[in-house]
């Protein structure tokens, strides 16, 4: 089995992440993850899915996924020649003895304190998720309230790979 990020350019219309996700159930294909948003050009979204399988699953999804009316162009996005984030938001119990070293912690991971209430903290780390899951390990001795994971977000790296639509 092995893991794989697509990238999608669909066209903006309503319905059109239920279709494309539609067919991954319909198929019995899984999603890890999956984010959209609208591009630089508000006529169509860029979806990015991790999906997992072997290679030969990997390739029928590339195919039907492509086949779908709405998506315009379909990129597999090869980790040594992508970027990937995601964005985590964690509340960690935080009663003001522990603060300091919660703060520290983050630091170190670039993350930021984006709220601060009585005993609790919100922090936003934005990185790999390899990065994100350390950072949630080194969390082990304070109690995570809650969690939000957006799920990865990639770009090829240079400009040879750019799709250009109409």
């Amino acid at each position: 089995m092995q893991r794989v990020v697509l990238s999608l350019l669909a066209d903006n219309n309503s319905g059109v992440l239920s279709r494309i996700c539609g067919l991954f159930s319909r198929r019995g294909y899984n999603i890890e993850s999956v984010t959209a948003g609208v591009t630089a050009d508000p006529k169509y979204s860029r979806i990015t899915i991790v999906t997992c399988g072997d290679e030969e699953v990997i390739e029928q999804i590339e195919k039907q996924v492509a086949k779908l009316e709405d998506v315009k162009a379909v990129k597999k996005l090869v980790p040594d020649a992508s970027v990937y984030r995601e964005l985590c938001l964690i509340k960690v119990r935080a009663v003001p003895s522990d603060r300091e070293n919660v703060v520290a912690l983050s630091g170190i991971f670039r993350g930021n304190i984006i709220d601060v209430g009585p005993d609790s903290l919100i922090i936003e780390v934005i990185g790999t998720q390899s990065k994100n899951d350390a950072f949630i390990g080194l969390l082990d001795g304070y109690e995570i309230l809650e969690l939000a994971r957006t799920g990865i977000a990639g770009l090829s790296r240079g400009s040879e790979d750019v799709t250009y639509l109409p």
